[in-house]
């Protein structure tokens, strides 16, 4: 709805996201698909992005409801694993700052994450991925051995994790079949995060 009203108001018309693929997107690529759709010429939506991001971002807040019911099975038990073990836990993400940070605060689960990398930050989820790998360098959160899993739903996950050379676990939670993520080969597929083998932890 943010995005939507955002770039409705931007174009003054109907700008939907219906009928547009937004599983393991960014949110700029879903709003330049939408523009795209409501017929929108591609340089307009240069020139039009930075302000539709910001007024996005503005909007969300006010619209979100509280999510806490929304939280997958295991996931609230796996972070807080990492957290009592001092293993360090960022957001990697195709939401704009704002909307990813106000989703995870609202959904209860915050104070898990020490960093993020959000949509406004590159152009494609490998990028995003690489540049949370940095972030987690440059606070002395990793180094050199340090065991990194990127966790995520879609096959853009799987693939960002391969370009940056970490491991992935998958986890058939999203839109993705089972068989659809198999086929592509994480090191880790499981239904629910409740069924991550203990050596994820260790070392």
């Amino acid at each position: 709805m943010a995005l939507e009203q955002a770039a409705s108001q931007r174009a003054q018309r109907r700008v939907t996201a219906e009928g547009v693929p937004v599983a393991g997107m960014l949110d700029r690529d879903i709003l330049r698909l939408m523009l795209r759709q409501a017929g929108v010429a591609d340089k307009r939506i240069g020139e039009w992005m930075p302000a539709i991001v910001r007024d996005a971002m503005r909007r969300y807040p006010r619209l979100c409801p509280d999510l806490k019911h929304r939280v997958c099975a295991g996931v609230r038990p796996f972070l807080g694993r990492l957290s009592r073990r001092g293993i360090a836990a960022g957001l990697v993400t195709g939401n704009l700052s704002r909307i990813g940070w106000h989703k995870v605060s609202r959904a209860g689960l915050r104070p898990f994450f020490q960093f993020g990398a959000f949509a406004e930050m590159g152009w494609a989820r490998g990028e995003l991925v690489a540049i949370a790998l940095d972030q987690a360098r440059r606070r002395g959160l990793s180094g050199p051995g340090t065991k990194v899993f990127l966790v995520g739903d879609h096959l853009n996950d799987i693939r960002a994790a391969r370009e940056n050379g970490i491991a992935v676990i998958s986890v058939t939670t999203g839109p993705m079949r089972r068989e659809e993520l198999s086929a592509f080969g994480p090191d880790y597929l499981v239904d629910s995060l409740e069924q991550l083998p203990p050596e994820i932890m260790e070392g």
